[in-house]
């Protein structure tokens, strides 16, 4: 029997993409934009006069329960499970509050840049209008004012009621003679 030749073994290059590897377990996937969302509920919430208020309601529900009813204490006087309740919900609000501030510096930063933008084409826009009325106002004075028009009209008139005088003297002499 003939061996076959086997196929050289590839090694893994870094120009290309790796192979997909099916495992037995799906890895979980999740929406960041929809946990993005979520945590700013989050932070919205926790930033609440509400929620101080539901938080001490809840403290001192708890405290009284295991301080005056004796036959229902589950949480003795040092009050560890409190303690560490009240540890677990900081340790779940401090990362949300945290992603829901990335995410609002994100939202200002995008907001900024299009202020930014924004400005510029007001200042080039300005620069332009600036320009034009400089050439206009050059312009307008190589052009004939409306002072300038009128005495010329005042001197055109004059004129024209000087000649309707003299033929009209002229005429008068003639019809004497």
């Amino acid at each position: 029997m003939a061996r076959e030749p086997r196929e050289p073994r590839r090694s893994a290059r870094l120009d290309q993409p790796r192979e997909i590897r099916r495992s037995l377990m799906p890895t979980p996937t999740y929406d960041p934009e929809a946990f993005g969302r979520f945590s700013e509920r989050i932070a919205r919430f926790i930033g609440t006069g509400r929620f101080l208020v539901y938080m001490t309601v809840f403290v001192v529900v708890w405290l009284v329960w295991n301080v005056v009813a004796e036959a229902l204490i589950f949480d003795d006087y040092p009050f560890v499970f409190l303690t560490l309740m009240l540890s677990l919900q900081a340790s779940y609000a401090a990362p949300l509050i945290l992603l829901a501030q990335n995410r609002q510096a994100d939202r200002d930063r995008v907001q900024y840049e299009q202020d930014r933008a924004r400005a510029e084409r007001n200042i080039a826009d300005t620069d332009y209008l600036t320009r034009e009325l400089a050439s206009l106002r050059i312009a307008v004075g190589d052009v004939a004012t409306r002072d300038f028009l009128r005495s010329e009209l005042r001197q055109l008139l004059e004129d024209i009621d000087g000649i309707g005088v003299r033929q009209a003297d002229a005429e008068t002499v003639r019809d004497q003679r």
